[in-house]
């Protein structure tokens, strides 16, 4: 029987998708965005290799998930000022793995769920297990006290399962289906198949974050939905199990939405926290404006201290030519982000957005 999901589009799940497009809209069009993405993006990934692990019972802290991750953890097994279970580091090293790899957007298939499992579980399990659909039956127990809460299907079903399941993704039924519904549904059937003996979670979390991305709502791969799941673990594990009470995923959808409209939410906050993106959208027409590293530094230093002059410019750029900070500057002149009063390297330079006195 082909696989077809039952829900229903609830005003609450209505009024969620208009929260986050409008979130969206907000985050895509800020006009400086762009000088702040990388950390941004840094930011979101490091959450989200934390809180994807945490959820499933890693002990390291965020602190210790960047110092793995940075580019000095970056190949290192074993960072030398982490202390930690080699399982846990290697649990950080495989998810920053299947992040990258999601940064390739690699299809939405089955080979692509398959890698993500192999990715996720490197060294972890047996090789034999990687990227294989379980041959053995799985109980899902409640941590704290043991006790069986779901029992996924025989492991004789699970290729027949996802094969349906992914038919239906690629269906007139499925590619019409709302993205946020869409990836909220792959979420829940990944877990309820649980087609791998470990590593399910994280696998299927990836994946449809992966959709999102396909989708349109990357809103340039700022927020962290696993940060949302693990703030609350109960919460997220009990919209799960609802499904299985009312056999019926609207509960699941409607607390799956909310999460990506609080994340996109709390992205737009930070947004619009830079001042200058909706004070400068009228004077440059909205355009977004990349600008490099040493530039990003020169606007936030005038953001904290309203202007600056050659001298504080080499010291927030100390290895760098003057010739080349005042080219910086110019730059920044003719993209009207900054003002300049005076002609001489004595000039001082302000905020386009500042009034300037006279």
């Amino acid at each position: 029987m082909p696989y077809s999901p039952k829900y229903s589009i609830t005003n609450k799940i209505l009024q969620l998708v208009g929260t986050v497009d409008a979130a969206r809209e907000v985050i895509t069009t800020a006009p400086l965005v762009p000088a702040w993405e990388r950390n941004f993006q840094n930011q979101a990934k490091v959450r989200t290799i934390h809180h994807g692990t945490h959820l499933e019972g890693n002990n390291l802290n965020l602190g210790e998930v960047e110092d793995i991750i940075s580019p000095v953890g970056a190949g290192s097994s074993r960072p030398s000022d982490t202390i930690g279970r080699d399982r846990d580091i290697q649990e950080i090293i495989n998810y920053r793995e299947v992040m990258d790899y999601l940064d390739t957007l690699p299809p939405i298939t089955e080979e692509a769920l398959r890698h993500i499992h192999t990715l996720t579980i490197h060294q972890l399990l047996p090789s034999s297990e990687s990227g294989k659909y379980r041959s053995v039956r799985v109980v899902i127990r409640n941590t704290t006290t043991g006790e069986v809460t779901f029992r996924p299907p025989s492991p004789v079903e699970v290729p027949s399962l996802m094969s349906d399941f992914f038919a239906w993704l690629n269906s007139e039924d499925g590619v019409s289906t709302h993205p946020l519904i869409k990836a909220g549904i792959l979420h829940y059937e990944l877990v309820r198949i649980h087609p791998f003996t470990d590593g399910n979670g994280r696998t299927t979390r990836a994946l449809a974050l992966l959709l999102l991305y396909h989708a349109g709502y990357e809103v340039k791969r700022f927020f962290s939905l696993d940060e949302y799941y693990d703030s609350d673990p109960a919460s997220y594990y009990n919209a799960l199990g609802s499904v299985a009470i009312t056999n019926d995923l609207t509960n699941w959808l409607e607390y799956f939405i909310l999460g990506i409209s609080i994340e996109f939410n709390r992205i737009k906050t930070q947004v619009q926290k830079l001042s200058l993106d909706l004070h400068l959208k009228s004077s440059i027409g909205g355009k977004q404006i990349a600008l490099t590293d040493r530039q990003i530094k020169l606007v936030e230093y005038l953001e904290k201290y309203t202007s600056l002059g050659m001298k504080e410019a080499k010291d927030i750029l100390p290895n760098v030519s003057e010739d080349t900070v005042l080219r910086d500057l110019r730059d920044l002149v003719e993209k009207k982000l900054i003002a300049r009063r005076g002609n001489t390297k004595g000039a001082k330079y302000y905020l386009s957005t500042a009034k300037l006195n006279t």
